[in-house]
């Protein structure tokens, strides 16, 4: 059994300096990928015997940016979804295997006032084109950072956040087409009824201590890949961000 872990670190250096290798080592996942790691090539060097490493900056300084630890090394690896508007930001990275794709991914966010939708809906639409044409060949699991809440359930005050970035009918609706397109959310296949669980708190207002939060990291696989899946957890006890990691177990 494989064990997957992804996590948004809201910065990796700050996170260095919040037990991270701590969390790392407890993890103990075949595969780790990290979102908004927020550095330039060179800036940190992780010590993580047995992984190899695979990081993708984004243009601009102390934005964005993804990173993939695999104990197994790739057939291939990926920077991007080769369409030029949407590979500056270091968002995605690609490992082939044998039998299946692995993508992180940190999805855009429509920001404040969505002054950032219009872009973020064009992205949803490449991206799933991208997924679409990686699961032609081969099964696909992608995990990461969404910057979406797909239901209600999903977090604790929809009625007050309709609408707000993250809870829009648009950017839900880019979910709902990508889960019809063949694909699974791997927590809510195994847990379609469970409440209260987040994987992302604001910092503000003591949203984690009251547990105000939202699901918005996620693993996505293939629908073929669903008798596979054995357990999807979410680590609300690990801190270092305002994000937890968030966990697949599957027999691939």
């Amino acid at each position: 059994m494989k064990k997957f872990v992804s996590w948004n670190v809201n910065g990796i250096r700050a996170c260095i300096n919040k037990d991270f290798y701590e969390s790392f080592a407890s993890l103990d996942a075949d595969i780790l990928c990290l979102q908004e790691t927020k550095v330039q090539a060179g800036q940190v060097e992780l010590e993580l015997p047995g992984y190899h490493q695979y990081w993708n900056y984004a243009e601009k300084k102390g934005y964005s940016g993804t990173a993939v630890f695999t104990r197994e090394e790739p057939l291939d690896v990926a920077y991007g979804i080769d369409i030029p508007e949407h590979d500056t930001e270091g968002r995605v990275i690609t490992l082939e295997f044998r039998d299946y794709y692995f993508v992180t991914v940190y999805v855009p966010n429509s920001q404040d006032g969505l002054r950032r939708l219009d872009y973020r809906m064009k992205w949803e639409d490449d991206f799933r084109a991208y997924i679409k044409s990686l699961d032609d060949n081969k099964p696909v699991i992608y995990c990461g950072d969404l910057n979406v809440a797909h239901k209600e359930i999903d977090l604790k005050n929809p009625s007050a956040n309709h609408q707000n970035a993250g809870f829009t009918d648009e950017e839900r609706g880019k979910m709902t087409e990508m889960l019809g397109a063949g694909f699974i959310d791997t927590f809510r296949y195994l847990y379609p009824d469970m409440k209260d669980i987040y994987s992302w708190w604001s910092y503000r207002f003591q949203a984690r201590d009251r547990n105000a939060g939202w699901r918005i990291d996620y693993f996505i696989a293939s629908e073929r890949l669903a008798p596979k899946i054995k357990d999807a957890k979410i680590h609300t006890d690990i801190y270092g961000s305002d994000h937890c990691p968030v966990e697949l177990d599957i027999e691939i």
